[in-house]
């Protein structure tokens, strides 16, 4: 391909891309790279860099604590009477895996990701990866302000009725544990990180399995990691044929 049709073919996609994000969202992006990193999946890694490849798992993580800090502070304003019980099982409820996989396929997020249709494997949280992505590469571009006005106007508010997320029951940790008793699976949930600043602490919980780590998570208190860590875990086994999708 000649470099006039290569950058030919670079620009249709990228205003493709922003307009995707300006009929969804309101805004056309500032920097339009770091959304096409977010919409690639890792079997479509480009190691152009060397040994590092580029792909979406770097803004995922990003993207992940960014809105787990708008969701919790959006709750906590809503809810000024409810404990810390009911604001942490909401927000694992609204940034659980399954919720944001639902929500970015209906967001359209299925349609944009650059996947490699050659790989065998099932990438069943892949709409939900890239949506964290999106998250990160929102808040690079246009800090957290913008972030926080996007998430909520424009996603909580209009594609996450609360009232149903409330009367949901979806405990992972549970599901979890009753699944390791009847399979006999040893489960511990052990601390990797503790990072604090002068307001609060961040944890970082880890699921071992039988001495194998699985998923990870990371919140502001022990017990929101915990369920991130084993959405992430049960998800994780799903995609090993070790749990069954009707019991999830």
């Amino acid at each position: 391909m000649a470099f006039r049709d290569f950058f030919a073919h670079c620009t249709s996609k990228d205003k493709a891309l922003s307009d995707f994000i300006k009929n969804d969202f309101g805004f056309y992006p500032k920097n339009i790279t770091l959304y096409q990193l977010a919409f690639t999946h890792k079997s479509a890694s480009d190691n152009s860099l060397g040994n590092f490849k580029l792909n979406n798992e770097r803004l995922e993580y990003l993207g992940d604590a960014i809105l787990s800090a708008v969701v919790a502070d959006y709750l906590f304003r809503l809810f000024p009477t409810r404990t810390e019980g009911f604001l942490t099982e909401m927000r694992s409820r609204i940034v659980s895996r399954a919720s944001l996989n639902k929500l970015s396929q209906k967001l359209g997020f299925d349609k944009m990701i650059h996947y490699s249709h050659d790989s065998h494997s099932n990438f069943k949280s892949m709409t939900g990866n890239a949506f964290e992505a999106f998250v990160g590469a929102l808040y690079l571009d246009r800090g957290y302000e913008f972030s926080k006005h996007i998430l909520i106007d424009r996603i909580i508010r209009i594609h996450i009725d609360l009232e149903q997320l409330e009367q949901t029951d979806v405990n992972f940790k549970s599901k979890l544990l009753e699944w390791s008793q009847k399979e006999k699976k040893h489960v511990v949930y052990k601390m990797v990180n503790e990072k604090s600043n002068s307001h609060e602490k961040l944890y970082h919980v880890v699921v071992v399995i039988d001495d194998q780590e699985y998923g990870k998570g990371a919140d502001f208190n022990i017990k929101g990691a915990e369920q991130l860590a084993s959405e992430k875990t049960w998800n994780m086994l799903l995609e090993q044929n070790l749990v069954h999708t009707e019991k999830s």
